[in-house]
């Protein structure tokens, strides 16, 4: 940990986003007398109907398994205290990194990644046995999902469709873009935020660090709802060095510490390294480019980044909590179930588009309109229209 602890300078850096030289929002608006650009774009998103509708959304575990388990709203929230924490040390833009941390997941459908693959199953399904232009071939990406959800579907505004985000925002929303998607969006907003997916480059490092922030936030937090539920436990957790590391340390500091101080305690140490771990690589690479503005940021590979070591132990982490929670035998009862749910409200509002709201039925793809509309929905709100539709209880 080579972090100093000395009182941070004060100032952006030369390659942090700078509110004032923003590539703007795609309507024109007038500034705000009291807030910058990026300050503005945080405060839509937080007011927006998409985010509220985030505490109902599941991470790992439904709102029904517990009340103390994450959502995608506390996700979104942990991102942001990560994310700014690493920014402010950087001298990145703190507002930004908020706006994109909290904007990230708005996209998300129901029953967290369950959900999306049904949804992408689904709609690739209709656009094989669809007439050219009865519906769109774009697939379900949840990122390219939660630029829509501020591009289009937020309806708060007069004068537009959408937050109406600054770029640099709608940039670090959309993390990953399959090229096929990229390419239409490229034909609709040259230049734009899919342009990189094409020529290549990097977006911001505030985005880039928002991806990052993502990654540490959920591995540490499913360690914890994953030892909270009882579907992993200390003992196989000391098979994974990341872990196991801080464990042992926390055991040296206080050694009769156990149960859930214990979990707390390992969580927070190895947060603690992580971030010091990104500050530390992330101040290297910057010196090594040699990077003094944000277009040449754009122009060269990420620099936001583990250490090698750092890298290869969050990696294992990551496949064992693939292997031991996301695919214990109980999350996949679960998300089965919560797959069928997404697959048979598609078919039954593409069978009977009367069931959909008005405002989605009048759009031109009907497989879109149920895409977006699906995707909108809470846990809570799928589980209780599906059991009004098919009079099926499949969460008791």
């Amino acid at each position: 940990m080579a972090v100093s602890n000395a009182a941070l300078p004060a100032g952006l850096a030369d390659f942090a986003c700078d509110p004032a030289r923003s590539r703007g929002r795609r309507h024109p608006e007038p500034e705000a007398p009291t807030r910058t650009a990026f300050q503005r774009d945080r405060d839509r998103v937080i007011h927006s109907t998409a985010f509220r509708r985030l505490v109902y959304k599941t991470q790992v575990f439904l709102n029904h398994e517990g009340d103390l388990f994450r959502t995608r709203l506390t996700h979104s929230l942990e991102v942001a205290q990560l994310g700014r924490s690493i920014a402010r040390s950087l001298r990145l833009n703190e507002d930004l990194v908020e706006a994109i941390a909290l904007a990230h997941d708005l996209g998300h459908t129901p029953f967290g990644h369950a959900g999306q693959d049904a949804l992408n199953a689904c709609l690739k399904a209709a656009s094989a046995q669809a007439a050219p232009g009865d519906t769109d071939s774009w697939g379900f990406e949840h990122n390219l999902q939660s630029l829509r959800v501020v591009d289009e579907l937020e309806e708060r505004y007069p004068a537009f469709d959408g937050l109406n985000l600054c770029f640099e925002t709608r940039e670090g929303i959309l993390k990953h873009c399959s090229k096929a998607n990229a390419q239409r969006l490229e034909q609709q907003e040259p230049g734009g935020v899919a342009a990189r997916f094409l020529q290549g480059g990097s977006p911001s490092l505030e985005a880039q660090l928002c991806n990052l922030a993502d990654e540490i936030a959920y591995n540490a937090h499913d360690i914890d709802d994953g030892v909270r539920s009882g579907l992993l436990t200390l003992d196989q957790m000391a098979d994974v060095e990341l872990f196991e590391h801080y464990r042992r340390t926390a055991l040296v500091a206080h050694p009769k510490l156990q149960g859930r101080r214990l979990l707390f305690e390992s969580i927070r140490l190895m947060l603690s390294d992580q971030v010091y771990d990104v500050i530390d690589t992330t101040r290297e690479r910057l010196a090594s480019a040699a990077v003094d503005s944000v277009e040449a940021v754009r122009m060269g590979a990420p620099l936001v980044a583990f250490s090698d070591g750092m890298k290869e132990r969050s990696q294992v982490l990551k496949r064992f909590l693939f292997r031991n929670l996301y695919r214990h035998p109980q999350v996949m009862e679960t998300t089965d179930r919560a797959r069928r749910v997404v697959s048979d409200l598609f078919d039954r509002y593409m069978n009977a588009p009367g069931e959909l709201p008005e405002a989605h039925g009048r759009k031109q793809h009907l497989a879109r309109a149920v895409a977006d509309y699906i995707a909108g929905m809470t846990d809570r709100f799928a589980i209780r229209e599906h059991e009004r539709l098919y009079g099926a209880v499949l969460f008791p």
